[in-house]
């Protein structure tokens, strides 16, 4: 069965960190690009980060470039998100995302909420 598990979500106080993981299992996620997406109450759904499946290749919404860091462990089938110096405005409920083509497969996790706040 596919399923994207994430965890590491909480609160947190402005200024500070939180790591996110995203295990993935029931397919070979090394064949996957891996993003995190978010969305804050009343907002749309944003990108946020992206590594591709080869080499390692990252890209983030330019309004996170510098705070927000991608990586991923092939052997371990997980995607992690370090996010620093977070921001109230980073609020949101945070989900890992997995997808190739040729055939189509995108597959989505259930999401962890991440709150900044004092």
């Amino acid at each position: 069965q596919v399923k994207l598990a994430e965890s590491g979500g909480g609160l947190v106080q402005p200024g500070g960190s939180l790591r996110l993981s995203c295990a993935a299992s029931g397919f070979t996620a090394n064949m996957y690009a891996m993003s995190w997406y978010r969305q804050a109450p009343g907002k749309e759904h944003e990108f946020v980060a992206r590594i591709i499946r080869a080499g390692g290749s990252t890209n983030y919404a330019d309004s996170l470039k510098g705070r927000f860091t991608i990586s991923r462990d092939n052997a371990k089938n997980t995607v992690d998100l370090q996010m620093n110096s977070l921001k109230p405005e980073d609020t949101a409920v945070y989900y890992c995302n997995a997808q190739k083509g040729n055939p189509l497969r995108d597959y989505w996790g259930q999401g962890t909420q991440v709150t900044v706040s004092s």
